[in-house]
This record gives C-alpha cells, sequence and structure tokens, in this order.
C-alpha cells in the first residue's frame, strides 16, 4: 500500500507499506537512487510491516534538496511519524546503513533495532575506498571496455542506465546470474540524482573525520545486527571498527553473497533478520 509522507519543509516523500506486525523501516542506498528494497519487504513481510520510501529528490519522491544528512535522517523521522508510529525497527543498505546508523545516534528512544547491511564502516580515512575501486574493474573485466566507454558519451537516461547496470553487476558474487540482478535492479529506471550523490558523499566524509561518529556509537543502546556478503567489492573489513565501537552487537557473514545478500543468499538473509528481530524484541 502506497503512501505519500510530508515532510516538515513540505517535501513530497513516496512511501510504501507491506506486512503485517511491528514496523521496519528501510533505507535503500545511492545517495541518490531509489528504493530497490521491495525483495527485502518480500522476505520479512510475514514476519514485520515493512515499510520502503524513496528518499527526497530521488525516484518516485519530489524532486527538491537539501540534500544533508541532517534534512535525510528529519525526512526518516517523518517517515516514521506518519507510518510505524512511535518506535520502530530500521534497516538500512549500503549509504542507507549509515542513515540509519546516524538516526539512531540521534534518536535512540524511537529505534528498537537497527540492521546495517552492506555499510561500509566509520574509519575517518575511508581506506577501504582504493581496495573497492580495484575490486570493481576486476569483477567488471568482462565489461570494462564498453563501461568505460559509456563514461565518456553524452549521459542519455539509456547511457545512464546501460552504465549503471554494468557496473551494479560487480556487486554480485556469481557473474553468470549478476547482468540478470542487476537489470532487475535497474527496472524500472528512475534515474539517478547526481547532484543528490555529490553533496551526501561529501559530508559523509566530513562527518567521518570530524565528527567523532565511533564515541557517539560507543554510547548506543540500540541492539544492533551488521549483516553482509564476504564476496562485496568494498572489503568488510571496514566495517570492523563500527563493530568494535557498538556495545550491543552482533555481526553475521553470508555465505555466496556480495553487496545485496539477500538476493543471492535470501534464506539466511532472512533467517538472521528474523531471529536477531525476535531474540531481541
Amino acid at each position: 500500500m502506497t503512501a505519500d509522507v510530508r515532510t516538515d519543509d513540505g517535501c513530497r516523500l513516496w512511501a510504501d507499506q507491506a506486512g503485517a506486525g511491528s514496523p521496519l523501516v528501510v533505507c535503500h542506498g545511492g545517495p541518490g537512487m531509489w528504493d530497490y528494497l521491495g525483495p527485502v519487504a518480500r522476505l520479512l513481510d510475514d514476519h514485520v510491516r515493512v515499510i520502503r520510501w524513496d528518499q527526497r529528490g530521488c525516484g518516485r519522491s519530489e524532486r527538491r534538496g537539501p540534500y544533508t544528512v541532517d534534512r535525510f535522517v528529519a525526512d526518516l523521522d517523518a517517515v516514521r511519524e506518519r507510518l510505524a508510529g512511535p518506535r520502530t525497527a530500521l534497516l538500512g543498505h549500503s549509504w542507507g546503513a549509515h542513515l540509519a546508523l546516524r538516526y539512531a545516534l540521534d534518536h535512540p528512544e524511537r529505534v528498537s533495532h537497527l540492521i546495517y547491511a552492506s555499510g561500509t564502516g566509520i574509519d575517518p580515512e575511508r581506506g577501504w575506498h582504493p581496495h573497492y575501486e580495484r575490486n570493481l574493474r576486476r569483477r567488471l573485466e568482462p565489461h570494462r571496455d564498453r563501461w568505460e566507454a559509456l563514461d565518456e558519451r553524452a549521459l542519455t537516461p539509456a547511457v545512464e542506465r546501460e552504465r549503471a547496470v554494468l557496473q551494479w553487476s560487480a556487486d554480485f558474487a556469481d557473474p553468470d546470474t549478476a547482468l540478470r540482478h542487476a537489470e532487475d535492479m535497474a527496472t524500472p529506471w528512475l534515474g539517478l540524482n547526481r547532484d543528490c550523490n555529490q553533496a551526501i558523499n561529501a559530508e559523509v566524509k566530513w562527518e567521518l573525520r570530524d565528527a567523532d561518529i565511533a564515541a557517539r556509537c560507543r554510547t548506543l543502546e540500540v541492539p544492533v545486527l551488521i549483516i553482509d556478503g564476504p564476496e562485496d567489492i568494498r572489503p568488510r573489513w571496514g566495517v570492523d571498527s563500527l563493530e568494535q565501537a557498538l556495545p550491543n552487537c552482533e555481526r553475521v557473514s553470508l555465505p555466496g553473497s556480495g553487496h545485496l545478500p539477500w538476493v543471492e543468499n535470501p534464506r539466511d538473509f532472512r533467517r538472521a533478520v528474523t531471529t536477531f528481530l525476535a531474540a531481541t524484541a
């Protein structure tokens, strides 16, 4: 069931909810993308009420700024208040994992559980990024010439989509199914918001360097599940410092999966999430 959420500055956000039970608000990655977590909702909607949304400027939400982390935290709070109630579980993926973490740090009394899926950690120097770039190019090898050639062409929607599909294919462990999974992510194609991507990424880089996120994490009592795939091209040791900082944390690595573990290992993903939510209820 879809719904519009209005933020305190009047921005219209697209949202959807499915299932019954306690609420789980999910935050997609990007930044600058739209919600692609429908498969997560279908895995979990017999256990929880899953609430998805497009972040401002993205997908089916109103295309307007400002694009700041604090603004996105406030937008998430509007979704929580409108659709989830006074307290909710959160699941964030990739950039959305950082957004969910920031929300829990700012509003711990409004969060029952935090699931940090395939995030990139809190290291201020982002030391994982050169490894990501090398891993990306290595995994893209069969399509790398085409991917690089598309970067030099005029960025029409068709070109942007083709390049994104090739790049996203590197996020999956199995090369035989990677392009199909990436095509599924890109269908329907709702366009990328590059202004949002650049602004949020720059702010997150500053925030990790100057805001001492680790110190704030050490005071967070909300139970946290870190979940990811060992075949993610973003090295998983980048998340070690977050795991060490959190006082109430468990970590699960799902065999045979990359950046979107629910796609390549749905059974273990479902089991890990539902077990975590039930054990810490």
